[in-house]
């Protein structure tokens, strides 16, 4: 069962959501959305997916078939998601994976209804994933999921990235659709450990929003930092992935 942790008020964030090309940013509220018929997944129940996640599949489809029972009235997904949530989702989650250190903690910051960090900890079962996210009602959301997935290596946190400075700490740190480069570095590199890795899931414009960002990445210690295409399976398109690597002690 999930861990959660902390009190942060719901609505104590009031924060602009990115919507990155090619990633879709799960929507806050979907009290207001119609049930339209919706074309079915073309990759549920595909081969080359299950080959792709292998011991990790059973847990992301479970994820998956719970947002596409539950997604759309608990305002975590609009209905013209449901059929494309392996693709746009878990696919696009998963990409991140390789470019993230194998030991140690990994953060992933404003999950939302699950990705990439819920994907992440399916994947890499042998290193602990802290959810950290703001909102009660998709903490609830997370800790069901994690149960009902059967994943041990997670806690869910409920709070703001910048207020778990000097509280929480990892090896690597995962964003998806949450801010802008140069603000989300603010919020995430202070707490990676020396020698950490930010991997935040972009779209086309990764490349303008790297070079906006260099001197608030030098100022806050980073060594490296780079645009990435991370392919997944044969006719989806790559995922655009910027990951910073911090210097093995701060400057």
């Amino acid at each position: 069962m999930a861990r959660q942790q902390g009190d942060d008020p719901e609505g104590h964030v009031s924060r602009e959501t990115e919507q990155p090309d090619g990633v879709s940013k799960l929507p806050t509220d979907g009290s207001d959305v119609s049930r339209e018929t919706t074309a079915a997944d073309p990759l549920e129940g595909s081969a080359a997916v299950q080959d792709f996640f292998g011991p990790a599949f059973s847990a992301i489809a479970t994820l998956v078939a719970m947002l596409e029972r539950e997604g759309v009235e608990r305002g975590l997904i609009g209905p013209h998601e449901l059929g494309r949530l392996w693709e746009r989702h878990a696919l696009n989650s998963a990409a991140a994976v390789p470019f993230l250190p194998t030991t140690g903690r990994l953060i992933d910051v404003g999950t939302g209804a699950g990705f990439p960090g819920l994907v992440l900890a399916a994947m890499r079962p042998d290193q602990e994933v802290v959810l950290v996210e703001p909102m009660e009602r998709r903490t609830l959301w997370l800790a069901e999921v994690v149960a009902a997935c059967g994943l041990v290596n997670v806690v869910v946190t409920r709070a703001r990235a910048e207020d778990l400075v000097g509280v929480l700490s990892g090896r690597g740190v995962t964003a998806r659709a949450v801010a802008p480069l140069d603000r989300l570095a603010r919020w995430t590199l202070p707490l990676l450990e020396p020698g950490g890795i930010l991997v935040a899931i972009k779209g086309r414009r990764a490349a303008e929003e790297l070079a906006n960002a260099r001197r608030v990445l030098r100022t806050l210690g980073a060594a490296s930092s780079e645009v990435l295409e991370a392919p997944t399976i044969h006719g989806v398109d790559s995922t655009t992935v910027v990951r910073v690597v911090l210097h093995t002690g701060r400057q």
